[in-house]
């Protein structure tokens, strides 16, 4: 096997421009999902249908993002980003018309958790992340994650409220209707991605291989497979309370726009937090900052749900988990980069990323099950404060530098 050769970026490509464009639709990709809560009770309302019917749409949502990632990236590593998030952008807005015809089980979970789950893995951060790797420099990529993954909190900081809006203003059918006409602006700002399939190639240490011995070599290291697990942890803890923490903070008596607006809180501060985290990783270690973070998320849920739930609480409360939302994100991508490289990152991070979605299927379907079956959401908050613990432990023993099976044999590695 040979090591890569440099190249540079072509004299087209303006990559402030690709970065803007990049963390808008990123901003537009996740804002639409995160509205998904507010819809939990006027759709199970109109339909008689219970809670768990909606989460286990929302399950099969995120399972499919997670299963559809690691192709959704693969085809973005050979064919461009530019392709996989027109044909996503369609698939999304699809997702979001069918569901707002949901008359049935089987239409609900075809559009806000097939179609959707397939929209949203082709035109997530995770897609856009990885056409940022290649554009920027090494020094700057820790810093471009947390940009996008920023942008990304902003959209749910945005379109929580927005949604909520939308339902209250034109009803909930509409609503989903207005979010499928946002996601295909993102039409309009997906065209500086075309020319940015090459950027900054991979440096002299990568070794050239294919998908599959790419895939084999990170499933036998050891690091990759530790930062998987833990990345089930962030999507158990992130989708449950995207779905559940609405309506929970409803059921002990707050006011439902103050409710909607709690999402929206956790991402105006995840704006800061993960755009603090981006700089982090590119200064100090990710492991450890990454330990760190998933101690505070569980000191941060036990003390919420001991404490009276007040207004002031959940306020507090949505800022702190704000902070601390996506800021696993860049830093764990950029473990992915360190360990792995640049070559196959989409592909590669789509595998870590499949595990936060198993996460997220089954702290979405947990929610809405346990909580059909006792009337609250207490067994749930508490497993996702001990997966908190687990997650700690999980990345403190990663290794973080080049895997010897990913580096030319005598490099430097980092």
């Amino acid at each position: 096997m040979t090591a890569t050769t440099s190249a540079s970026p072509a004299p087209s490509i303006n990559p402030m421009l690709v970065i803007v464009c990049g963390c808008l639709i990123a901003m537009i990709a996740f804002g639409a999902r995160s509205t998904m809560g507010l819809f939990t009770a006027p759709i199970t309302e109109a339909n008689g249908w219970g809670r768990e019917t909606f989460a286990l749409a929302m399950a099969l949502q995120n399972l499919i993002w997670g299963m559809a990632q690691p192709f959704a990236g693969a085809f973005a590593d050979k064919f461009g980003t530019f392709r996989v998030i027109i044909a996503g952008a369609v698939i999304y807005a699809t997702g979001l018309a069918l569901m707002s015809l949901a008359d049935s089980v089987f239409l609900l979970m075809l559009s806000g958790g097939l179609l959707m789950g397939l929209g949203i893995a082709m035109t997530s951060f995770s897609v856009i992340m990885a056409s940022f790797a290649r554009l920027v420099p090494p020094e700057k990529r820790s810093w471009s994650f947390g940009i996008a993954t920023a942008a990304s909190s902003m959209g749910q900081f945005v379109f929580a409220p927005l949604g909520q809006a939308f339902i209250s203003g034109f009803g909930w059918q509409m609503a989903l209707l207005l979010l499928a006409g946002s996601v295909l602006f993102m039409f309009a700002l997906v065209l500086p991605l075309r020319a940015a399939r090459g950027g900054v190639a991979r440096d002299e240490t990568e070794l050239e291989m294919n998908i599959s011995q790419a895939l084999s070599r990170a499933l036998s290291n050891a690091s990759f497979v530790l930062l998987t697990l833990g990345f089930f942890v962030c999507g158990f803890q992130v989708a449950f309370m995207t779905v559940h923490f609405p309506p929970l903070l409803v059921q002990e008596g707050i006011d439902p726009q103050l409710a909607a607006w709690s999402i929206g809180i956790v991402g105006l501060f995840n704006i800061v937090g993960a755009y603090s985290a981006g700089i982090v990783g590119g200064k100090y270690s990710k492991r450890y900052s990454l330990t760190l973070l998933y101690l505070a998320r569980s000191v941060a849920m036990a003390l919420f749900f001991v404490l009276p739930i007040t207004p002031l609480s959940a306020i507090v409360f949505s800022a702190c988990m704000g902070l601390l939302w996506l800021s696993t994100v860049p830093l764990t991508m950029g473990l992915v980069t360190v360990i792995c490289g640049t070559r196959y990152m989409a592909m590669l991070y789509g595998i870590v990323f499949f595990s936060h979605q198993v996460g997220s299927f089954l702290g979405v379907w947990l929610g809405g099950r346990l909580y059909d079956q006792t009337g609250t959401y207490d067994t749930v908050w508490w497993i996702g404060v001990a997966l908190g613990l687990f997650a700690a432990l999980m990345h403190w023993p990663i290794k973080e530098m080049r895997a010897p099976a990913f580096s030319v044999p005598g490099s430097a590695q980092a």
